[in-house]
């Protein structure tokens, strides 16, 4: 399937209250396919524009397009995406590497400058999400874990807020040994550190959804949050744990003897990848789409992300924009619970790290 892809984004003010439009057409026949629309809180124009092109490419995937033609009256975002200018405000290469990794599940994605006058489709949808949205007013939230607060660094918008739990032992845990697609299933102790994970979460409150990883030890883990609360539990594929390949089972020093070379290169590159695995290049990939796929359903929203060592590590990675040395030097307990705010406008912030408080 042949689309083209129309984006806008709008803000009143600058920063102000902002929103995007996206129209999705078949370019056989014209004809509209789809409309997205959303409202993003206070950002900038160049912010909704990335917003509106990052659902523009998740509406075209939904549908299943192979080849898409995007037109946008941005010339920023156009010559951004297209490779010709560069992307240095630090705003914007967030939203940039999320829409490139969206563009990377096509076969062919072009970008095209087109006039405002040809773009009034993606344009009225944009003041459509922003008219239906009241002025926001600023206001502080109780101070609690799991509330929303005015961010000091200047970041604008409602943040998605990810709540990341490690999932409870299981056997391969015991024995410190890689478990990665391996599905396995909670010990009784792992039983018990979930439900009291979930009990010290049911607290939280303001919660909006559960999303897990579909290997069972994250599963049940979420599950029993989900009865706490009365919430339905979400799997994303791209929550799963890294491909150890032959590594699976494995302690640390067995996995040495087997492949030493490897393994040693494996412990400081992120590219080398365990024999017939996945390597951390990738899941931080993986990890990064996941991520925009669930801001631009949960945009705004509080969310709980159950999960692995990796995964967790590698969204607490993007938050504070490190490089890869941070996934060998931190560490996550069982059960461990974490918080990551994304902004719109391309912030992030790290809340909490690996508190386990609630095993106490």
């Amino acid at each position: 399937m042949k689309v083209i892809v129309e984006a806008d984004g709008g803000s009143r003010g600058n920063p102000g209250p902002a929103a995007y439009g996206a129209v999705v057409r078949d370019k056989l026949s014209g004809e509209t396919v789809a409309e997205r629309k959303g409202f993003l809180g206070v950002a900038t124009n160049n912010v909704a524009e990335y917003q509106g092109l990052i659902a523009g490419l998740l509406a075209a995937r939904e549908l299943g397009a192979e080849t898409v033609d995007v037109r946008m009256d941005s010339k920023l975002v156009v010559e951004q995406m297209s490779g010709r200018w560069k992307i240095k405000h630090p705003s914007m290469q967030p939203l940039a590497k999320e829409a490139q990794a969206l563009a990377r599940d096509f076969q062919k994605v072009t970008y095209e400058w087109i006039p405002r006058e040809r773009n009034r489709q993606a344009d009225r949808l944009a003041n459509e999400a922003m008219d239906a949205e009241e002025k926001p007013e600023e206001k502080a939230e109780p101070t609690q874990e799991g509330a929303k607060q005015p961010h000091w660094s200047g970041a604008a918008g409602e943040p998605t807020r990810l709540i990341l739990l490690r999932h409870g032992q299981t056997r391969l845990s015991v024995d410190r040994r890689y478990s990665g697609r391996g599905d396995h299933a909670l010990t009784e102790l792992g039983l018990e550190q979930a439900e009291k994970a979930a009990q010290r979460l049911s607290k939280v409150g303001g919660v909006d959804g559960i999303i897990s990883s579909p290997l069972q030890r994250a599963a049940q883990t979420a599950q029993k949050l989900a009865d706490r609360i009365g919430l339905e539990v979400v799997t994303h594929q791209g929550l799963i744990e890294t491909d150890f390949g032959s590594w699976e089972g494995l302690t640390f020093a067995e996995a040495a003897r087997q492949d030493p070379e490897i393994h040693r290169r494996w412990l400081g590159d992120t590219s080398v990848k365990p024999p017939g695995g996945e390597s951390f290049d990738e899941v931080n990939a993986r990890v990064r789409k996941a991520r925009a796929e669930i801001i631009a359903r949960y945009g705004g929203k509080t969310l709980v992300l159950v999960s692995h060592v990796t995964p967790i590590k590698t969204l607490l990675r993007q938050a504070l924009d490190v490089g890869p040395q941070f996934l060998f030097r931190m560490h996550l307990d069982l059960t461990g619970v974490s918080i990551a705010e994304f902004y719109p406008d391309g912030h992030a912030s790290v809340k909490l790290v690996n508190d386990t408080s609630h095993l106490g």
